[in-house]
């Protein structure tokens, strides 16, 4: 073990005088096989420099009741939704539990040592009767850096105090680099994982799980809890003068939250199992929660601090709560925002999506339509508020002037849908956001992947490449969606049919879909064109375009191309700049982003925008500053590439036309009234159009690298052949087709007759 630097307000706290008398709950953790004066752990902490010898006494405390809670037992009970009040610093109680009588000449030392012990313990003595809750300290967040972990042993190094938070999820593989869950070398009560907050810290509670793991099934138990303020000398909680045992986990993956019977103040906190899982090993991920005493000139903390001077609704907010702030957006803003609803979810809630644009309801000739969705996943909440947030910030800076946002606005019509599947949604909020756990709510109603829940176009595409019908018999865009997907009896949600009418409805140009628990922009094929492969670049035509377009949202995000930021689970994307190809990530045959591709003339990206997917409220606050310009940047982009609108001679839109760009593999279509957008990097194209009954015309059309799609119109006239087809139609006669033989015999015959 390295002994830690201490801080200097630990240091003015425990002099020599109070640490002769330091009135201390030691770890007791000999109900062991091993005796306390035979384990070199313990060993270990009294001989570190300066405590070699430390005098251990115990202070009753008043009795308290051990409250632990199960989800499975009271599945109902929410996790605090206020914020953290951390102005309560200190208890008003005053010590009523005296120290044992000693001689008069060391008073002073008992002074000193009560000064201490009360500046571990925030009820000065007296566990307060109120019980607080703090938010997590940020384990699972990664605000809490590996060098703030610390364990007795570890059994590999995939396995690791580092790999103790809470949710994280390992690898496919065992004995790998990425693991899931902190394991002790050895299976003893001697063992413990430390969690170094480098301040004063008001702590409150522990969560835990058991290890992430598809072959091993390992969990603790029970476990008791330690408190210090320089990692040497460690005061256990009491119930009475009984250590305190708190009840952990009864399978792996549910969190245990465990409130402490009253807030305690200290830097280090130790969590020491005392029984696990009899076929199992002592694994566990955990959280703290935890409020940082007031500190401003606390380096770690300065260093780490976002602050945001956005005056929005930090907050989780129910089906009722988002609807009611739509609506409030809506009042505030009437002439650029609209709600309305795409359908609704399985158990009937409705599925609201908020227009923001200068003609709200209206399609504009020539304005691009960009769309953003969350919570296809309904656990992973982070996305739903940054879309609620985006709301109420473009409404706001569009009142105050904001020219960049009023731009944005006048420029494109914006769709923002904010609850793909409010049934999962409502599950995971009701038990909060620590005790969601990884998949609670994830699923719709019916058990059903939203995300992943679309036709499989790409094997149809592929298959048809193969034969090579494209383009005589099947198009390369525009795939069509195979009849037994639409049949009543096929596994589709019913949100997942909301959302393909919705997309077919609108003719949006850019998508992006907000995800949780990673840091990382994926961009399409999801699938690998190989079968049996899971894992393999599969790129589009447009692969170039699509790697801009993460790159986007990727590079102004606060975290996602930091190459020093810790990787969330098991993959390092920060290597990649930010941004992966789906299906070099992990196949997955029908996605969102595959289907809007090739059926739609969206491009459909998947922003995964942290690595906690319920994050407490309080972090709300920097996960907004953490995206807040990416999300902008990324709808920004909607005006990249080339834009503008086929017509006829008589300067008719012209519907349903095919652009295709020479050296892409992939068309898009016009709008009904004759309107398109390609995306496109800067470079110099070939442009062709064609349409049923009209021909063929190209021209090169340039874009630039300044922000604005560059306008290409077109003109195309009728073919001849379509003329008469027309003529013939509207005198209700059909074409003569005769032989030439035959037509020149009759002309043979007129001029004899002198006709």
């Amino acid at each position: 073990m390295i002994p830690r630097v201490m801080t200097r307000q630990c240091l003015s706290l425990l002099t020599p005088l109070a640490l002769l008398g330091l009135l201390v709950g030691f770890a007791d953790i000999s109900h062991g096989s091993v005796g306390e004066d035979e384990d070199y752990y313990m060993q270990e902490l009294l001989t570190r420099e300066q405590y070699s010898r430390v005098q251990l006494l115990e202070k009753p405390v008043a009795s308290i009741t051990d409250r632990h809670e199960h989800p499975s037992q009271n599945p109902a009970k929410k996790v605090p939704k206020g914020k953290a009040d951390i102005s309560r610093q200190k208890n008003k109680s005053t010590a009523d539990a005296k120290p044992e009588k000693t001689p008069t000449k060391k008073a002073e030392k008992k002074k000193s040592a009560l000064k201490t012990q009360n500046s571990i313990s925030e009820g000065k003595g007296q566990y307060s009767s109120i019980t607080e809750e703090c938010p997590p300290m940020g384990l699972e967040t990664l605000k809490i850096d590996d060098f703030q972990l610390h364990a007795s042993t570890t059994k590999r190094y995939g396995l690791g105090a580092h790999r103790g938070r809470l949710n994280i999820q390992a690898g496919l593989h065992e004995d790998d680099l990425y693991d899931g869950a902190w394991c002790a070398g050895r299976d003893d009560p001697l063992q413990w994982f430390e969690v170094d907050a480098r301040r004063l810290t008001k702590f409150t509670g522990v969560i835990t799980q058991g290890r992430s793991s598809l072959w091993s099934s390992d969990w603790v138990t029970s476990y008791k809890v330690m408190v210090s303020n320089d990692s040497h000398t460690w005061i256990t909680l009491k119930n009475g003068s009984v250590d305190l045992i708190f009840h952990a986990n009864r399978e792996k993956e549910i969190p245990v939250r465990n409130i402490f019977p009253a807030p305690v103040v200290a830097r280090y906190i130790r969590v020491n199992p005392r029984s696990w899982f009899a076929r199992g090993s002592i694994c566990m991920r955990v959280e703290i929660l935890g409020c940082p005493m007031s500190d401003p000139n606390n380096y770690y903390h300065r260093r780490n601090e976002v602050i945001t001077t956005d005056d929005l609704d930090f907050r989780h907010h129910s089906y009722k709560d988002m609807r009611h702030l739509m609506k409030v957006v809506n009042e505030m803003c009437p002439n650029i925002t609209r709600i309305y609803n795409i359908g609704k979810s399985q158990s009937g809630l409705k599925l609201y999506a908020i227009e923001i644009s200068d003609n709200p309801g209206e399609h504009e000739l020539g304005e691009p339509e960009f769309r953003y969705t969350a919570g296809s996943h309904g656990n992973e909440v982070l996305g739903r508020e940054l879309l609620l947030l985006l709301m109420q910030f473009m409404c706001l800076e569009y009142l105050s002037g904001n020219q960049r946002i009023r731009h944005l606005v006048e420029e494109t019509r914006i769709h923002l849908l904010p609850s793909v599947n409010p049934d999962g949604y409502e599950k995971a909020f009701e038990v909060g956001s620590e005790l969601s756990g990884w998949s609670l709510g994830r699923w719709s109603n019916d058990g059903i992947d939203i995300h992943h829940n679309f036709p499989d176009l790409n094997s149809i595409l592929w298959e048809a490449e193969v034969k090579k019908w494209i383009p005589r018999k099947m198009f390369n865009h525009h795939v069509p969606i195979p009849e037994w997907y639409q049949s009543k009896n096929a596994s589709v949600a019913v949100e997942t049919r909301a959302l393909i009418a919705w997309m077919e409805k609108m003719p949006f140009v850019l998508g992006g879909n907000l995800q949780g628990g990673e840091l990382v922009v994926t961009f399409p094929y999801d699938k690998t064109r190989s079968q049996g492969v899971i894992r393999e670049q599969t790129p589009t035509p447009d692969d170039h375009v699509f790697r801009w377009l993460a790159f986007s949202y990727a590079s102004t995000h606060r975290l996602m191309t930091d190459a020093n930021r810790r990787a969330c689970h098991t993959d390092d994307f920060a290597k990649e700049d930010g941004t992966i190809n789906g299906a070099s990530w992990h196949t997955a045959a029908g996605s969102m982003n595959d289907f809007s591709y090739l059926h739609t003339n969206c491009f459909e990206l998947s922003m995964y925008v942290g690595c906690d997917k319920f994050p407490h409220e309080s972090e709300l606050p920097e996960e907004w500053e953490n995206n807040r310009e990416s999300l902008l940047v990324f709808m920004e982009q909607v005006h990249r590439g080339i834009k503008g609108v086929v017509r006829d001679l008589q300067g008719r839109g012209i519907a349903n036309a095919i652009i295709s760009v020479e050296g892409i593999g992939h068309d898009i279509r016009t709008a009904a009234d004759g309107d398109y957008w390609r995306l496109l990097n800067p470079g110099e194209y070939t442009v062709t159009v064609r349409a049923e009954g009209y021909s063929l015309t190209s021209k090169k059309c340039e874009v630039g690298y300044e922000m604005g799609a560059t306008r290409c119109d077109f003109t195309i006239s009728r073919t001849n052949m379509s003329r008469i087809k027309e003529i013939m139609q509207k005198f209700n006669k059909q074409p003569i087709r005769l032989p030439i033989r035959q037509l020149q015999a009759r002309r043979s015959r007129q001029r004899r007759l002198g006709t």
